[in-house]
């Protein structure tokens, strides 16, 4: 998997930031947070945002399913710093966005995550309801000109 293009390791790239506090217990043998532990990390912080976007999938009788996450440790992160996770909407489709997000300690980029979601209903995959996409093309990322 090739490294993230070096502007995700911008924290002006992303429109919504949470601080997530790392816990002495996410420390591995290396003495370094564990990765399951970052996955955990990006999941909350994912969750925030969707909650920043001001809908929830209950509410239009949908369920938002993970089909895919991809997650880049980029440089070792530490206790008892607080992962500073930034994230924005990377892209949307018809039925399913991308999260992009990029964890930071200390001002540094430490790993990025990519998540698509897609929505589901009983009757299957459901579209992206209006009031959901402008939420979201107001959370797009910012890419360098």
């Amino acid at each position: 998997m090739a490294k993230p293009e070096s502007w995700r390791f911008s924290p002006d790239a992303y429109r919504f930031i949470t601080s997530i506090d790392t816990r002495f217990q996410d420390l591995d043998t290396m003495g370094h947070i564990n990765n399951v532990a970052i996955s955990g990390i990006f999941e909350t912080a994912r969750i925030r945002f969707h909650h920043h976007l001001g809908r929830h999938p209950q509410e239009q009788g949908v369920r938002w399913l993970v089909a895919n996450v991809n997650l880049n440790f980029i440089e070792e992160s530490h206790f008892p710093y607080p992962f500073e996770v930034h994230c924005a909407i990377g892209h949307i489709g018809r039925t399913s966005w991308t999260i992009s997000s990029a964890g930071f300690q200390k001002g540094v980029c430490v790993a990025t995550c990519d998540t698509t979601v897609v929505t589901h209903g009983a009757e299957g995959r459901r579209m992206i309801d209006d009031t959901l996409r402008e939420a979201m093309e107001r959370n797009f990322l910012r890419k360098p000109d």
